[in-house]
């Protein structure tokens, strides 16, 4: 087990090839991830076998929590074959260190594993960690727990195409014949991609990053493994998608539509236009990113479950945060503080819209 040394070129460079290559491969655990949340400390911890060749790592994000102290926090964490427990354990010790290192609370992890992977829960609670699993709306996670994925693997445009929902083929086209046209967009663009981002918050409700976040994804990930992708109808800009290409995925990241002209399909067409860029880069998998676990039609956001499930993708359920509680009085007190202030900005919204 070692703990990289981030400053040395020769690590990162080994590391990075190491993730790349890995079937479990996510940007979520990239250097040039850990750049982008710069309010963070990155550090990466590494499994290795008897050669010392990487075999498993865990790239993890430090904050100072106010009051509390420092939380750790792995998105999409670890890439190692799962069911391998000495490679956890050792990722597990890694951590530990870290923990001592900057006297944490407690390590988050929300890895991108099914919840129905028993042999993995068996190894991580016998590791000590706890799981929770209990999550089915956006707002009860970091990252969302359950996604659409669709297979593309080996596959052409037209077999993926045929796969869709009648429907959705139908919307795709009609946003060609009336007109809409994708481009790929420069940093310059994310002016007109945020602008509809902010109109796309205040339609649906949830909180907009500022166009600074946006700008330094692209500084840090663009252009091999971010886009910008915008839809213009009749020479304005309607709608926008930023994919997200790492190794061999393509993730559907943000997306942002204007209230204007939503009856030519831009949405649509946009992510027929990523899914094909997904198939142009031979990748195993395009990730449609979340949806609400309540599949139901009464709910506020079955329109987006709706929308993402047309593409033939598959509906899949992660096993949620597992984590391990270092300080664990200081953790519980940690948890109650954002229980108390989730339901302060919800009454804040509440009364808002009064």
């Amino acid at each position: 087990m070692r703990i990289l040394d981030l400053q040395d070129e020769k690590q990162r460079k080994e590391y990075t090839e190491f993730l790349e290559n890995h079937e479990r491969c996510n940007f979520q655990q990239s250097l040039e991830w850990g750049k982008v949340k710069s309010f963070w400390k990155n550090e990466v911890v590494v499994a290795e076998d008897e050669k010392q060749n990487i075999v498993g790592s865990l790239s993890v994000l430090v904050r100072k929590i106010p009051i509390f102290g420092y939380l750790m926090y792995s998105s999409r964490g670890p890439v190692c074959d799962i069911h391998d427990e000495k490679v956890l354990a050792q990722l597990t010790e890694g951590a530990k260190q870290l923990a001592e290192k900057y006297h944490a609370m407690v390590l988050k992890i929300e890895p991108d594993i099914k919840s129905d992977d028993k042999e993995f829960r068996e190894i991580v609670q016998k590791l000590g960690y706890q799981i929770k699993d209990n999550a089915k709306d956006f707002r009860d996670e970091i990252q969302p727990r359950y996604v659409f994925r669709l297979d593309i693997k080996g596959k052409t445009e037209d077999e993926i195409f045929a796969g869709f929902h009648s429907k959705t083929r139908y919307n795709v086209r009609l946003a060609t014949r009336k007109g809409v046209t994708v481009k790929e967009g420069t940093k310059e663009d994310l002016k007109d991609f945020h602008k509809i981002m902010v109109e796309t918050g205040a339609r649906d409700g949830f909180i907009i990053r500022p166009l600074e976040y946006f700008e330094k994804m692209y500084d840090e990930l663009a252009p091999e493994h971010m886009k910008v992708l915008m839809a213009y109808y009749e020479g304005k800009p309607i709608s926008g998608v930023i994919p997200i290409m790492y190794g061999n995925k393509t993730w559907y990241l943000y997306g942002a539509s204007s209230n204007a002209y939503r009856n030519v399909m831009p949405n649509y067409l946009l992510q027929w236009e990523m899914i094909k860029l997904a198939i142009q880069r031979k990748d195993d998998m395009f990730d449609l990113r979340g949806v609400s676990g309540v599949v139901d039609e009464n709910h506020p956001q079955y329109g987006l479950y709706r929308f993402k499930k047309g593409f033939g993708a598959e509906f899949t359920e992660f096993i949620g945060e597992i984590y391990i509680p270092y300080k664990k009085v200081r953790y519980a007190l940690y948890q109650f503080s954002e229980k108390v202030f989730r339901k302060v900005r919800g009454f804040v919204k509440t009364m808002k819209k009064k």
